[in-house]
């Protein structure tokens, strides 16, 4: 398997899922700007949709989008336990957090990031971030990780986008469960692992 990712990107999290799996895995770093990969291929040939995550199996099959690579990951890695048992409500609990986190956070960090994006635009992204946060600290209340005490696919993804608020100023400090979960996190080895190969630590 080889996964497309640029440093510090959403990609990160399959990064984590794949070192956290056991699973054999190649990295091509991809500059997003240019949509080149840093061998100098062309990103647009690999990924019509020009965006990381991105896995290629062995047999030449791609597959895009985060939280379907993770889960993907996690159902051909069983014995690491990174996911519920497909059919299982804990599986559904699970899918509601990729999809909360992919539609909730990430994509509300997203504006933040572009220069282009006016301020009071930017203002009211934070406001709805702190809201999340706010229920998100609730739930982590009492637990290691977002489906309890064991660590799952989900958490990978909240770690990685997560990372993003110091770089657009947002302040975690009104969330103490989630610093806490966020060291957690960053304590975790194969964590170190992919923070380290895609320097960033």
């Amino acid at each position: 398997m080889k996964l497309y990712f640029s440093p510090g990107a959403c990609s990160l999290s399959p990064h984590i899922v794949l070192r956290e799996s056991g699973a054999k895995f190649d990295l091509e770093q991809v500059d997003l700007r240019e949509k080149k990969t840093k061998k100098g291929d062309d990103y647009w040939q690999i990924n019509a949709k020009g965006q990381v995550p991105l896995l290629e199996l062995d047999d030449g099959q791609r597959l895009s989008e985060g939280p379907a690579i993770v889960q993907y990951i996690a159902d051909k890695n069983p014995s690491a336990g990174l996911a519920p048992a497909a059919g299982s409500m804990e599986r559904y609990q699970l899918q509601g957090w990729l999809t909360h986190i992919g539609t909730e956070l990430h994509k509300t960090f997203g504006p933040c990031f572009r220069p282009t994006t006016p301020e009071e635009y930017k203002k009211i992204s934070k406001e709805m971030l702190a809201m999340r946060y706010k229920n998100i600290d609730k739930h982590l209340a009492g637990k290691q990780y977002l489906m309890g005490d064991k660590f799952s696919v989900a958490d990978a993804y909240l770690y990685t986008v997560t990372r993003w608020a110091p770089r657009i100023e947002f302040n975690l400090s009104p969330f103490p469960n989630v610093k806490a979960f966020m060291e957690r996190m960053a304590a975790r080895p194969k964590v170190q692992d992919a923070l380290k190969a895609e320097g960033l630590q």
